[in-house]
């Protein structure tokens, strides 16, 4: 009986798309709107978390308390000041031509983002990415987001494929956690901001720089025609 192929679960603000400076800045903008002045560095090492831990811990390190009214408006600020800057925003190197290889290759592939449709669609369809054969699953989609790992078990679900022989690519140590929740194995890269050990010691099985890196190595990770 042939063993079924590995899927991949891919993360996409900083693993397909660059785009974590984008929404850094979107969000100091964000916070700076609400006389909340907090280092770019801060919010820099929370981008992967869900929205609403995220708003959360950021505002602890404030010293303020989130209430559904500042909830709302950041995320409405954020979105807004995201969407000025999401026209210069492209894919990271290597990843559309990584995602046509999985497509090529019949590897099952998805995508799972702690961002919501409003703010990852465009960004999204800078991938060519066909919305009905590629499962997409949002932060509007699920429960929790990272780190908690409903986005890549629900991914998992949509592709039929165990979330055990699946493997998650994301950028930051709360995709690897996640993928450490939901018995996968992690991937990371680097093209987030996050270095090597941090992924590492976070989860990651393997490294690589960009897509483009994570393509020229495929068959380490277990991707064969």
């Amino acid at each position: 009986m042939a063993r079924p192929k590995t899927a991949f679960l891919f993360d996409l603000d900083g693993t397909l798309i660059d785009s974590v400076y984008h929404h850094v800045l979107a969000w100091h903008e964000a916070l700076e709107a609400e006389n909340l002045p907090l280092s770019v560095w801060r919010i820099h090492r929370k981008i992967g978390m869900s929205g609403g831990l995220f708003t959360e811990q950021l505002l602890r390190e404030t010293g303020m308390t989130m209430t559904p009214e500042l909830d709302r408006r950041l995320r409405d600020r954020h979105a807004e000041a995201f969407g000025q800057r999401s026209a210069a925003i492209e894919p990271l190197p290597g990843a559309r031509e990584l995602l046509a290889w999985l497509t090529e290759a019949e590897i099952p592939w998805a995508i799972a983002t702690s961002g919501r449709m409003e703010t990852a669609r465009r960004t999204i369809e800078t991938l060519g990415v066909d919305f009905d054969r590629v499962p997409v699953v949002t932060r509007d989609q699920v429960k929790y987001a990272k780190p908690d790992p409903d986005l890549f078990i629900t991914a998992a679900e949509r592709l039929g494929v165990p979330i055990e022989t699946a493997c998650v690519v994301g950028d930051s140590v709360w995709d690897m956690l996640a993928a450490q929740r939901a018995r996968a194995l992690g991937i990371g890269l680097l093209s987030g901001g996050y270095g090597d050990d941090e992924l590492v010691r976070a989860g990651a099985y393997r490294v690589f720089e960009d897509p483009a890196e994570m393509l020229a190595h495929i068959d380490e990770v277990g991707g064969r025609r």
